[in-house]
């Protein structure tokens, strides 16, 4: 199974730290959206799109390459994320932030599914913030994604592994 990952994380690299156990369990390479040939997708099996989420949504650049890439069939794919936004400071149980993850996910699903991907499974975290007004009092969220996150996301990639 060739596997890619595309990946937008800038601030802290939140984002980054989940790819990076991704690309370790899938054997795969990580780009940027802006390395990407659209066209150059279909030689890989299985493709993770995945960036933090901004304003209810993917970061503009990965949204944006979804835009371009050409229709596929049987194309593989998954969608990533990491947030901001505490369960606890939104007082969301695990049921209510996974329906909050895929409601962050549905722009970048929806644009994905229209071009013939199929998603496979999808994958989220909580993550260390200082956006706007939070860098006043030193973030929320701090060491986040940590150990037990990176647990999970190696957990993730692994079912992936095993199930395709």
């Amino acid at each position: 199974m060739k596997s890619l990952l595309v990946l937008f994380s800038y601030h802290h690299n939140n984002t980054e730290k989940i790819a990076k156990v991704f690309a370790k369990v899938l054997d795969a390479q990580i780009k940027t959206p802006q390395q990407i040939d659209p066209e150059g997708l279909q030689e890989h099996s299985l493709i993770g799109f995945g960036s933090g989420i901004y304003g209810g949504e993917h970061h503009k650049v990965l949204l944006d390459l979804a835009d371009k890439l050409p229709r596929v069939t049987n194309r593989k794919a998954f969608i990533f994320s990491t947030c901001g936004a505490p369960m606890k400071f939104m007082e969301l149980d695990r049921a209510e932030f996974t329906r909050y993850v895929a409601e962050n996910h549905s722009p970048l699903r929806e644009k994905l599914q229209s071009k013939g991907y199929m998603i496979v499974d999808e994958f989220s975290c909580t993550a260390f913030n200082t956006n706007s007004i939070l860098k006043l009092f030193g973030g929320i969220n701090k060491g986040r994604p940590n150990a037990e996150d990176l647990k999970h996301a190696e957990e993730f990639a692994q079912n992936l592994k095993q199930n395709l």
